[in-house]
């Protein structure tokens, strides 16, 4: 699951640098879309497995605080 979290995030940066510099392409902007979507639900995915993988907010937390509970994201 974490792989491919990684390689998902890994294509949106490159993506992102790509339509800095070619905001005009529209196929571009339709993968980093889609790709933006396919992350948020790996993302939640990973979560509902694991736990949060992200802190400020970015995460939500069941209770008790999952921050303190392992495994650690790196750990999976």
């Amino acid at each position: 699951m974490l792989l491919e979290l990684q390689q998902i995030e890994f294509a949106l940066v490159e993506l992102t640098l790509y339509l800095d510099t070619h905001p005009n392409d529209l196929q571009a902007l339709q993968q980093f879309n889609q790709l933006a979507q396919q992350r948020m639900q790996s993302a939640h995915q990973f979560e509902m497995h694991y736990g949060p993988l992200m802190q400020f907010g970015h995460s939500y937390s069941k209770y008790p605080w999952q921050w303190v509970e392992s495994p650690w994201p790196w750990q999976v």
